[in-house]
């Protein structure tokens, strides 16, 4: 959230032949159930030269912070969650619950909430500014304890948990779920909410959309569970195509060449059953595979 994009600005500066742009991840100041918040913000304070002592002082942080990325290239901002819960608290609850997560005094429940708060806030934010927002959640992390304490945070043990996506995402959507300007990408690893809850969030939000599958389900069978689960209530024009938030870079061609395979052959299959003409199945393997990310990425 701190980052000064000196790199990036580098690269753009060059004559090197990609094309490459950050994303806004504020989890450190955001998420206090994974990352030591209290310690973060006086931190972005210091970046910033301006003291963070409410809530309101907090919110103007991220803002200018989400403005000088959207001005060295950002059209996106990304967020993880260990279940989709957000919240919409009065302004006197927002600052108290501020106050306790700052001082280190906020209980399990405190930085659940928020968590949740500030999902609502980056949202709101998101319909001002267009920066297209992406939540990944699903997964708890560090599930086993040995390994997280011999070796630290992010060493693996990250298994898929259950979520609510319609009751979690209630107060956020009943706040910007109808902007014209708001886009909302949503990744899971609960394969289970497919059909139940993502595939019908996004036929009818014209804000929601459907990230990939990701990281367990990113595999040629997930794939393909995840187009026969949503296809027929989502359709192909509200999810995202296959894009990759992977830190292994040498995957990304193959991943990408799975992924258009695997859509090939759902769509083929349409064709064979008659269900769309072969005319129509070679202009929607572009859109999902090309144009359509492009589009919501804004690019």
């Amino acid at each position: 959230v701190d980052d000064p994009l000196n790199y990036h600005q580098m690269i753009q500066e060059t004559l090197f032949s990609c094309k490459i742009i950050p994303t806004f991840r504020p989890d450190s100041v955001t998420n206090p159930e994974l990352h030591p918040v209290h310690e973060n913000i006086p931190k972005l304070g210091k970046t910033l030269n301006k003291e963070i002592g409410d809530f309101q002082a907090f919110l103007d942080a991220l803002r200018e912070r989400r403005a000088y990325f959207k001005a060295n290239g950002a059209t996106a901002t990304d967020h993880g969650v260990s279940v989709p819960v957000t919240f919409d608290l009065s302004n006197s609850e927002k600052e108290a619950l501020f106050q306790r997560v700052l001082h280190d005094k906020a209980d399990v429940n405190d930085k659940r909430v928020f968590c949740g708060q500030m999902l609502t806030e980056m949202a709101k934010m998101a319909a001002e500014d267009g920066l297209v927002m992406q939540l990944h959640a699903g997964c708890m992390r560090n599930h086993n304890r040995q390994v997280q304490q011999r070796f630290g945070h992010d060493k693996g043990a990250d298994i898929p948990q259950k979520c609510d996506y319609v009751n979690g995402l209630y107060p956020l959507l009943s706040q910007v779920g109808n902007e014209k300007n708001f886009r909302l990408i949503l990744f899971t690893m609960d394969e289970s909410v497919y059909s139940r809850e993502l595939a019908p969030l996004a036929g009818h939000y014209p804000s929601v959309f459907l990230g990939p599958p990701w990281w367990f389900n990113d595999s040629p069978e997930g794939m393909m569970r995840f187009r026969e689960a949503t296809t027929e209530v989502a359709g192909f024009y509200n999810t995202t195509g296959f894009i990759d938030d992977t830190r292994a870079l040498l995957s990304i061609p193959v991943r990408h060449d799975i992924a258009r395979r695997v859509d090939s052959h759902y769509l083929a299959k349409q064709v064979a059953n008659e269900r769309i003409s072969l005319k129509d199945a070679y202009h929607i393997a572009k859109e999902i595979t090309y144009s359509q990310s492009k589009r919501l990425f804004k690019l």
